[in-house]
């Protein structure tokens, strides 16, 4: 008598969602005296807070922008009818504009204006959007070169504008310290959204609907670039390249210690990077059937928990210094990689991971953020950012090549990497820590 094996599609426990829903929601309001003065206990002009609820809802809708070309990732591709080599030879495409293009976009914010740069992210949507519906198949390469590029811009640009705009208003630092943690709370709380909006769109026929996705891309866009255009005054820039280059040499090619965190930004990036490559093939590994459009929002629900940690952190509640907690953090981050890594692990115990990788993840970005406010003047702010993130752009690529073309690398090799990477970021924190006692305190008021 033949034995019938039934296989089950593995799904996380409904209780996680519920779970970090409410473990948010204790962060966020039940524990208000974490910080002397916080988004929550202090009326700012009405002037900042509309720029603040103005802001995160475009940031918010921006994200969501970016979160929709992931919500069916190599669905897409296979759509295209790209193999899986085709799907990698596109992913290495996009890192070398990356790195050759997206590298440079910072120091081009800076110089022109941040409005321009944004103005840019949203335009690149929406040709992408129209170039999917009109062209089909030849437009992915094409594609992947200015999703790549909106991606670099996403990781600076706004957060840029932001600062700037901060310091036009005259705010404290402990509102811009909130904003940093406000940023990547909505962030992954639109990657959600987008990924409900994306299974909404397409109404439970990819195949029939998936191109009502760019239809909604599309509209987004021009809803973006009309309230750019019309509801964002920006001062014209007049720096001259010459004198930028001079101010990037003094502020920050001169700084022992930007060079710190700027390795270690390179570090959290590439691991980051490789994280996304092969968090997936992780799971599904020996053929195991797992539902992975319920894992991500865990992992998005996770980062958005350890967001709201940030401010735990702040002077007046823990006495930790930024660069010292980052030390542990980073250390916790590079050792679930190295389990992950090291050998095969159950389901539960592999999500249970990567949920725990996300929500260091979400201390880690306000936390860099505030030592990019400590440390970086605004002027060269943003080309400190992207040219940081060069070395990280090239070791991933480095590696993909290696993965398709000769097959040397494997994905717990490449694991390992990252984890070293992380490691090795703490090490940078660890330094930071010393020569940081060095900063004069007075100018930044932190």
């Amino acid at each position: 008598m033949g034995v019938v094996i039934e296989s089950e599609i593995w799904e996380p426990n409904k209780a996680v969602y519920v779970f970090l829903f409410i473990s948010s929601f204790f962060s966020i309001f039940l524990f208000p005296a974490r910080t002397n003065s916080n988004v929550f206990d202090h009326a700012p002009p009405v002037s900042f807070l509309r720029f603040q609820r103005e802001f995160l809802l475009l940031y918010s809708l921006s994200s969501v922008m970016e979160g929709l070309w992931a919500v069916f990732g190599e669905f897409e591709f296979a759509y295209y009818g790209l193999n899986k080599e085709q799907m990698l030879v596109s992913l290495c495409i996009g890192y070398a504009v990356s790195l050759f293009i997206g590298s440079f976009l910072g120091v081009l914010s800076d110089l022109v204006g941040h409005k321009k740069l944004c103005l840019l992210f949203y335009m690149l949507h929406l040709f992408v959007s129209i170039c999917k519906m009109v062209n089909g198949t030849p437009a992915i390469w094409l594609a992947s070169i200015c999703l790549s590029l909106t991606s670099s811009i996403f990781s600076f640009s706004f957060e840029t504008w932001m600062i700037v705009e901060h310091d036009k208003l005259g705010q404290r630092q402990d509102s811009l310290n909130d904003m940093f943690w406000l940023m990547t709370f909505f962030e992954s709380a639109s990657f959600i959204g987008s990924q409900v909006l994306g299974n909404y769109t397409i109404d439970g026929d990819v195949n029939k609907n998936i191109k009502s996705v760019w239809n909604v891309a599309a509209v987004l866009a021009v809803v973006a670039i009309i309230y750019v255009t019309r509801g964002w005054n920006e001062a014209s820039k007049r720096t001259m390249f010459k004198d930028y280059s001079i101010m990037f040499h003094r502020y920050v090619l001169s700084d022992k210690r930007i060079w710190l965190l700027s390795l270690a930004q390179a570090s959290v990036h590439f691991s980051v990077a490789a994280f996304w490559v092969l968090w997936a093939p992780t799971v599904v590994a020996d053929g195991r059937e797992v539902s992975l459009g319920l894992i991500y929002p865990c992992m998005l629900g996770s980062k958005m928990l350890g967001s709201t940690g940030f401010p735990w952190f702040l002077p007046g509640s823990l006495a930790l210094r930024t660069e010292e907690y980052l030390v542990y953090v980073f250390i916790i981050m590079g050792t679930v990689l190295s389990i992950v890594a090291y050998d095969y692990q159950e389901i539960g115990l592999l999500v249970t991971l990567f949920c725990i990788f996300h929500a260091c993840m979400g201390l880690v970005l306000p936390s860099f953020a505030r030592l990019r406010t400590m440390y970086v003047p605004n002027e060269v702010r943003g080309g400190m950012m992207t040219l940081s993130l060069a070395p990280a752009s090239a070791a991933v690529l480095v590696f993909l090549m290696l993965r398709v073309y000769y097959q040397y690398i494997q994905n717990s090799t490449l694991t390992a990497f990252a984890a070293l990477g992380l490691f090795s970021a703490a090490g940078c924190m660890y330094v930071l820590k010393k020569w940081g006692k060095q900063l004069h305190q007075s100018r930044y008021n932190l």
